[in-house]
Order: structure tokens, then C-alpha cells, then sequence
């Protein structure tokens, strides 16, 4: 088998089914002459002969013959490895396509259909290599507001090198973000105090902090906003916004579903672990938070907890896990709860699945995509610290978790993953970006890791007893860091921008903790930005 013969035959087999193909098809028929049309049905039936003919009736080199050649012969030709060949035709009806119409055919079909489509012939490398189709598919892959932040950003590279630069993520850079105040005494009481277990939310272009636990496991009930833009700044200014707010905690969580926040829970300076859901909309240019408090319908309802995680998980619908609850027991139940469509209301149910998820704090939740969230670590009842991941899945209208396991050839590469208290951000690329936390021993961590989302399946898993095993030195890559290092944290809060390529973080825990020695621990402010390098 030639190379341009494999390289069309990992083409075609990369689409699924005949359903896919046809499915391709239908919204290309309806724009098209009558010739054209013909040659696309052709181009398509094409596909489903390399899908559904066993391979010891179709030679690929006559797959390649018919892929460029006008003859059509019969099944019973197809069928012979012998037929056509040395057989001059004219070009076959695909070769006939006008490229705005096989550009549109490209934008429907995966990446590695795309390399490979290049590899059959010149005249489809160049339009498989073009800028504008890479631009498109940066676009249809990870959202129109990162395409927009790269062209702001001034990088003058060819978008498939982008593309390419994307995937391979290897290095992040930290920038400290400064006051726009150039005096530092009067900036100083301008900016939110020193704190840990907070949140911090990028929503309708703003960064939205709120609360937190301070010095003396005191709580902070304020809420800040900083206005970042469609496109990065290394100075924001920061102000406090005039709310009535849920009342002061830490440990709680916040979620952006649309323009709005979801808080829930929580922990007060009494001890108290809370278990009221309040809706947050930024107003008047960031100098109002507008706080509400929920109604719930129903009778059944989380109980309450602390230092829990988060994420939406689709449309109007968010997921809680885990948790600290009453007399300090760790939890391992999850929660869904799906929002009226003006987010006036909504309506608790708890998941019931087979798999038995360990109770856990200090955890993270990350969306990934529709329907699918992913957890990493947390502190067990053991007061171990974990470095497990588990995938809630709703697809099908079936809640279940499963776990997933790694596999690493080197098993140094994943003895510093285990940790609690980091933050898990989802980022351009389709990775989960997870930063900081600390070890069992409370130490502080400052590294950098990507889990790649797409090592995951994102439907079809193969369960056998609520776990499948992935290759850990695919999925997991250690970020190096480049320029400013900012300290180890824990218990930090970060999230990403509208583009995916930044990353913001701010306060956190950034001395060791040492448990008989309490007056050690100490809250920082600083905020700083990570930035996806993809220009070296």
C-alpha cells in the first residue's frame, strides 16, 4: 500500500458511520448545481465503500484510483483488486468540485481527516494547508473570541503553525498584574485584602471576586470587579461594588452560567456550613453586583457544606460535589441543579450512580464539554491527599461517574500530581490547566500542569465497573515556566478570559502551614496573569 493510498484511507474511515455521511451531506446539497451535487453523492458514496467493504475485497490502491479517475464501475469491479488499473480516465467528479465547496466539506470533518486529505494530491495540500481554512478551524474549535485575541496579539504566524503550536502546548508565562494607581499608599486601600478560599469569575468582560477567609478564620463579605476586555491587560484597576451580598464566607463556590453567577454554600466565621444558592448579575459598568437569593422548588436540596466544587455542566444546569458538612464529616454526594430559563427558580436533584466516588474537600470540577465535567484530587477522609480523576457524565439522560485512570510509563512523572486546595481552568486547546495546591505535608505547590480533555472519549466509553484506563504520559504534560515565578499557593482562585489563552489568579495561602504553629499561615492579593505561549 502506497503512502497517498493510507493517507486516503485514514480519511475516509475517520467518519463513523453512514449516518455522519449522509449527515455531511445535508446541508451541501441544497447549495449546489445539479453536476456538483452528483459529484458530492459520489464523493460520499465513496466514503461509505472504504467504511463498510471488508478490506479484503477493496484494494486501497484502487480506492486511490477511484478517488482520482472518472470511472464508476460496477460493485463487482470495485470488488476486484486488479480492475482499473494503468486505466486512463478523466478526472473523477470530486476532482471537479469548485474549492469553496471541498472547504466547506473540510470544516465538517476532524483534524487528522484534514492532514491527511492533504497528503492525496498538490492541488488539495494547498487548499488543506490555506490560512483562511486554519483560521476557520481555530474558530469552529475553540470560539471566535480567541481567534480575535491572537490577531490582537500581534503574532504574525501562518494559523495552521498556531494550530499546530496550540496542540503541542509545552511553556506558560506569568505576568503580575499591576494597580493602574501609581501611588502605592493611596492604591493600597483601593484593593481587596489578603484571602483564601474565595472566588474569582471572568464574566460579561469583568473579573468578579467575592469573599473569602482571612487571618483568624474571619470571613470577608465584599465584592470586587476589575474590567479586562475583550483583550489582555498587564493593569487593571480594581473597585469595590456597591451589593447586597449573600453574607460573608469562604469555601464557597461561584459559577458563570450566560452573563450570570451561581453561588453556593459556603462556610461563616461561626463555624456555620451554609446551603443557600444566590444569582449575581454585574450592573452599571462593574460598580454594582446585583445579589439574589434563589428560589428553590422542591423539598430536596444539598445539605449544607464548604470548601466543595462546582461547574456547569450544560445550559442552565450545575453540578456540586463533595464538601466539608456538618461536624466537619467530608462528603461524597453530588447535585445537580437545573435553572428556570430567567434563573428566578430552580430545582435540585441528587445523582445516583453505581460508581463509588470517595468523599472529598479542596477538589476541583471543570467543564469540558456538553454534559461532561471532570474532578481531580482533593483531601480524602484519610486526610490523605488525592490525584484521582473521575468524569461525570449526563449524557443520554444517564448521571454516572466514572474513573479515570492513567497509565504512566515513568512513574516519576506523576509523584507530584497529588494535591488539594489548586485550581483546574479550562483553556484554549481543550486542556484543563491545573496550578498550585499543596501536599499532604501542607506544602506548597508552584507548578504548572495541562491535562488534555481530548484524551477523553467523549462518548462510547468502554465501562467495566465504572473505570477506564487512558495512557497518563498523553494525557498529562508538565508546563514549564517561563519569567516571573510567582509562590507556591493553595486554596487560590483562577479563571480564564473569553479567548481561553490567559488565565488569571489571585490571593491564596502561600507559606507552608505548619499545624502547631498556626500564626505562620499567611493570605496573599497579589494577581497575575498566565499567559499560553505560543509564539517561540
Amino acid at each position: 500500500m502506497n503512502k497517498m493510498a493510507c493517507n486516503f484511507l485514514q480519511f475516509t474511515t475517520t467518519l463513523a458511520s453512514i449516518k455522519e455521511i449522509w449527515e455531511l451531506a445535508v446541508p451541501l446539497v441544497g447549495s449546489v448545481t445539479r453536476e456538483k451535487k452528483r459529484s458530492l453523492i459520489f464523493f460520499l458514496l465513496l466514503l461509505r465503500l472504504t467504511l463498510f467493504c471488508p478490506s479484503s475485497s477493496v484494494d486501497s490502491v484502487n480506492l486511490l484510483f477511484f478517488f482520482k479517475t472518472s470511472s464508476t464501475p460496477p460493485m463487482a469491479e470495485i470488488a476486484s483488486t486488479s480492475s482499473g488499473r494503468g486505466h486512463q480516465s478523466p478526472p473523477a467528479p470530486i476532482m471537479n468540485l469548485a474549492d469553496d465547496h471541498l472547504f466547506t466539506v473540510l470544516l465538517l470533518l476532524p483534524v487528522d481527516s484534514i492532514l491527511s486529505f492533504s497528503a492525496t494530491c498538490k492541488r488539495f495540500r494547498n487548499l488543506a494547508c490555506s490560512d483562511s481554512l486554519w483560521e476557520s478551524l481555530w474558530r469552529r474549535e475553540w470560539g471566535p473570541s480567541s481567534a480575535e485575541s491572537v490577531k490582537s496579539s500581534g503574532l504574525l504566524l501562518p494559523w495552521m503553525v498556531l494550530f499546530k503550536r496550540v496542540c503541542k502546548l509545552d511553556s506558560v508565562s506569568c505576568h503580575r498584574i499591576s494597580d493602574l494607581d501609581d501611588d502605592e499608599e493611596e492604591s493600597s486601600s483601593l484593593l481587596p485584602l489578603p484571602r483564601a478560599s474565595h472566588s474569582l469569575n471572568f464574566v460579561t468582560d469583568y473579573l468578579v471576586l467575592f469573599g473569602g477567609g482571612r487571618e483568624g478564620g474571619r470571613h470577608l463579605d465584599d465584592t470586587w470587579t476589575a474590567y479586562v476586555g475583550e483583550t489582555n491587560q498587564k493593569t487593571l484597576r480594581w473597585k469595590k461594588a456597591d451589593s447586597v451580598t449573600p453574607g460573608g464566607r469562604f469555601g464557597h463556590t461561584c459559577v458563570v452560567i450566560g452573563d450570570s453567577l451561581v453561588l453556593f454554600g459556603g462556610i461563616n466565621d461561626r463555624g456555620e456550613r451554609l446551603n443557600d444558592t444566590w444569582i449575581g448579575r454585574v450592573g452599571c459598568h462593574g460598580k454594582q453586583l446585583l445579589w439574589k437569593l434563589l428560589t428553590v422548588v422542591g423539598a430536596p436540596k444539598p445539605p449544607p457544606r464548604g470548601a466543595h466544587a462546582a461547574s456547569c455542566i450544560s445550559e442552565n444546569t450545575m453540578v456540586v460535589q463533595g464538601g466539608i458538612g456538618l461536624s466537619g464529616v467530608r462528603l461524597g454526594d453530588t447535585w445537580i441543579l437545573e435553572l428556570s430559563e430567567d434563573l428566578n427558580s430552580g430545582t435540585w436533584h441528587e445523582v445516583v450512580s453505581n460508581a463509588l466516588l470517595p468523599p472529598r474537600s479542596g477538589h476541583t470540577l471543570t467543564y469540558i464539554r456538553e454534559n461532561q465535567v471532570v474532578l481531580f484530587g482533593g483531601r480524602g477522609l484519610g486526610y490523605d491527599v488525592l490525584n484521582d480523576v473521575w468524569l461525570l457524565d449526563t449524557q443520554e439522560q444517564c448521571e454516572r461517574w466514572i474513573q479515570i485512570f492513567y497509565d504512566f510509563q515513568d512513574l516519576e512523572e506523576s509523584a507530584s500530581l497529588p494535591r488539594v486546595g489548586h485550581s483546574a481552568t479550562l483553556i484554549l486547546g481543550g486542556r484543563i490547566l491545573i496550578y498550585g495546591g499543596e501536599d499532604t505535608f501542607r506544602h506548597k505547590k508552584d507548578d504548572f500542569w495541562a491535562l488534555d480533555v481530548k484524551t477523553i472519549p467523549s462518548k462510547g466509553l468502554q465501562v467495566d465497573g465504572g473505570a477506564v484506563c487512558l495512557n497518563g504520559s498523553k494525557a498529562w504534560k508538565r508546563l514549564d515556566g517561563v519569567s516571573y515565578r510567582p509562590k507556591g499557593r493553595s486554596f487560590h482562585r483562577a479563571c480564564a478570559d473569553g479567548s481561553g489563552r490567559y488565565v488569571y489568579v489571585f490571593g491564596g495561602m502561600v507559606d507552608g502551614l505548619n499545624l502547631a504553629v498556626t500564626s505562620s499561615l499567611r493570605f496573599e492579593n497579589e494577581l497575575f496573569m498566565v499567559e499560553l505561549l505560543l509564539g517561540l
